[in-house]
């Protein structure tokens, strides 16, 4: 069921729509190097193929995962030989930024020249995973998850096309499995049709000769929802600082639903537990200091107990610091301490505040004139060494037991 040509291709309007750049750039054949970035089942291969074929170039994919430089060198080898021919080539290469730094090298010279059109499809961010030299010679190119209604346009072509797809065969797809099926795809084209094509395979006819697939079906055929979550990749950055900034802004809800998305893709419990920790400080801080407590007995229990019951401890601790009251105050105390010592001369220690263990130092006069706090404690004296005495960077923020 791929799609053969542009007219074919759904979804990406925002690229390949009519009168965006990219679809131009394939109808006058002037198609730059480019970088496809998206979610699998996007349609990053497809598109790679649906430019070749409609620039008349010759087309070779190369996998990253098993490539190395040899192939890249026989690739282009062959590209020159084209070349003389009068025909251009486009290296398509599914998951480039597998590609190490030399690969990525040793294919720069022949994308600069213009021997290869180099179309690289990635999961991962280009601007991590691709070098910098060989991203300045590329255009990048941003892929969306589908929409539901397009995967239920894929699923309605694949059940009514005779040559490619299953319109030979008499297939029943319920409403209510269609919804599933397209809901729980989230977004992987791929995934929906595989699911679709085993669902057929595994349906029974009924007496009149229909297959019928019904949502138990369709659940036993996909097993389990796919979820675009990469532990090691941004996705998984993106979801930990929308989970940070939902319990910064007391929005629990939120909070709880990233903390879901994440243990139900498998992230590390360990991970999100030190978050928690660290928010304690950073966010709540002394504004409610049993944060902090609620914060380190989660990431205890959490350990102790694993998953999956450790959504409890995680949801807990979650929940109350997203409804606690705030305060930055411990970060900006210590970020303004810092800054005066990176910044100022560092100072000895006042005399009166240095330790006096021996009698020549007791001579010098460590320790002199030093009133202990516990006999007066409306005694003045200073802690600060001289350069920044009087300095204020302790701020008490307006909320909770801070303000009293």
């Amino acid at each position: 069921m791929r799609p053969k040509t542009l007219d074919e291709f759904v979804g990406q309007e925002d690229i390949v729509g009519a009168g965006h750049a990219l679809r131009r750039a394939i109808e006058t054949d002037t198609v730059p190097s480019l970088i496809l970035w998206g979610p699998p089942g996007t349609g990053k291969t497809t598109l790679a193929e649906v430019i070749a074929s409609a620039t008349g170039a010759d087309f070779v994919g190369l996998s990253a995962v098993s490539a190395g430089v040899a192939d890249l060198r026989a690739v282009v080898a062959d590209a020159q030989r084209a070349r003389t021919l009068g025909r251009r080539s486009v290296l398509f290469v599914d998951e480039i930024h597998r590609f190490n730094k030399a690969q990525q090298d040793a294919i720069l010279p022949y994308v600069e020249d213009g021997t290869v059109t180099l179309i690289g499809a990635t999961t991962e961010n280009p601007s991590f995973e691709v070098n910098s030299a060989l991203l300045s010679r590329t255009r990048v190119f941003v892929l969306h998850a589908l929409t539901e209604e397009q995967i239920g346009q894929l699923v309605e072509r694949a059940l009514t096309d005779k040559a490619r797809g299953l319109g030979n065969e008499r297939i029943a797809l319920d409403d209510d499995a269609r919804g599933a099926l397209v809901r729980l795809a989230n977004g992987d084209a791929r995934v929906a049709l595989s699911t679709l094509e085993f669902a057929a395979s595994a349906a029974k006819p009924d007496p009149g000769g229909v297959k019928r697939i019904d949502v138990a079906l369709v659940a036993d055929a996909l097993q389990r929802r796919m979820v675009a979550y990469d532990k090691k990749g941004e996705y998984h950055y993106d979801v930990i600082s929308a989970f940070i900034k939902s319990i910064r802004g007391s929005d629990p809800d939120a909070a709880v639903y990233w903390l879901a998305r994440m243990l139900d893709a498998g992230e590390d419990i360990l991970f999100i537990a030190r978050r928690l920790v660290i928010l304690a400080s950073e966010d709540v801080g002394l504004a409610d200091s049993r944060g902090l407590q609620v914060a380190i007995a989660a990431q205890q229990a959490a350990h102790f107990v694993g998953m999956p019951e450790a959504f409890y401890p995680l949801a807990h601790a979650t929940l109350y610091l997203a409804l606690a009251p705030k305060s930055n105050s411990v970060g900006r105390a210590y970020g303004a301490a810092l800054a005066d010592v990176e910044g100022t001369r560092n100072d000895p220690v006042p005399l009166h505040l240095r330790n006096a263990p021996t009698g020549l130092m007791r001579q010098l006069g460590y320790g002199r004139d030093y009133i202990y706090s516990h006999n007066d404690y409306e005694a003045e004296q200073t802690f600060l060494p001289p350069n920044v005495a009087g300095q204020r960077y302790y701020d008490p923020g307006k909320h909770g037991e801070e303000q009293r």
